[in-house]
């Protein structure tokens, strides 16, 4: 089978925290009332896209993975590296720290942390987020929350539409009230909560927290926030984000064209709508579709008038 562009359905999770913007906003048909996230291109077993379109219709993104690894030039067993999602934080998130790859595989025996990244896609009059801490010792942080210590520990943010993020691994952090974020991630669900402002679960108890975890993984000091640095602007603007993936905005008003590299990229569209052209094949795309395009299909060709962000992932061969 040749290789084509996947277009993916999302799997939708229910949130404490969550509310009904991704409903409105693009028009996907959801009945809750606390969607708080869309796993839009996920091949995690908590939550895995299927194929959308082509003779894989119906396939989870994960049985593609290892079913054609020569579409994407990966060895057979590879794990696929990245999440994406959009987030609506109807409410405050809890505040909460990810393992890095160390971390995540002596605590959890898991392949691979959580370094993330949010572009704001929505952010009400006045909204923030948390990002970091002010403890420069151990023992401080490890006082400050004991001692429930919020407010001086936790460091807030204003944040704002067109703001991006980055948040590597060991990072304090959380989405506040009416903040909507597009997330690009490493594959991992693994989350430790630090606080959360005493809400109760839909059975009465409080959630679960993860202390003596979470401060096993925090980083001190805490990393500093660069928001909306740019390392190259135009139709694609490019952010610094990591070793784990590379994060594009896209602003196309007539056409973009380039040769890819790297096992795949994807496309996520936030407004408009256009097309992919591959030979002689017309893939069209619309505010909220979610592209996953092969390696094996090295140049692209996309027509139209929209925006979108889209992730690029390293040569994982070596």
């Amino acid at each position: 089978m040749q290789p084509y562009p996947l277009l993916l359905q999302p799997v939708f999770k229910e949130r404490i925290w969550g509310g009904t913007w991704l409903r409105e906003t693009f028009g996907y048909p959801l009945n809750g009332e606390a969607i708080g996230e869309c796993w839009a291109i996920s091949a995690h077993p908590h939550g895995c896209s299927r194929i959308a379109n082509g003779p894989l219709s119906g396939k989870t993104l994960d049985e593609v993975w290892h079913a054609f690894p020569e579409w994407f030039g990966t060895k057979p067993g590879t794990p696929f590296p990245i999440l994406v999602k959009m987030i609506d934080a109807a409410q405050d998130l809890s505040i909460q720290v990810h393992p890095d790859d160390h971390w995540a595989r002596v605590l959890e025996g898991e392949p691979m942390g959580k370094t993330e990244c949010w572009y704001v896609l929505d952010a009400e009059p006045g909204a923030k987020i948390v990002y970091g801490h002010t403890a420069r010792r151990q023992e401080e942080l490890e006082a400050m929350i004991r001692e429930g210590r919020w407010e001086e520990l936790l460091r807030h943010v204003p944040v704002e539409k067109g703001d991006f993020i980055y948040v590597p691994a060991g990072t304090v952090h959380a989405l506040c009230q009416g903040v909507r974020v597009l997330e690009v991630q490493q594959s991992s669900d693994v989350t430790y909560r630090l606080y959360d402002y005493g809400r109760l679960d839909k059975n009465g108890q409080p959630r679960e927290l993860h202390l003596e975890k979470a401060m096993q993984v925090i980083r001190i000091p805490s990393p500093s926030l660069q928001p909306n640095k740019v390392l190259k602007k135009g139709i694609a603007t490019s952010f610094p984000s990591g070793p784990h993936f590379q994060v594009e905005h896209w602003d196309v008003s007539d056409e973009l064209s380039f040769v890819s590299h790297g096992p795949f990229y994807t496309v996520s569209i936030l407004e408009g709508e256009g097309e992919l052209r591959i030979d002689e094949q017309i893939f069209p795309l619309q505010k909220g579709d979610h592209l996953l395009v092969p390696g094996a299909i090295s140049f692209q060709h996309f027509h139209g008038s929209f925006q979108a962000i889209a992730t690029f992932v390293p040569d994982t061969k070596h």
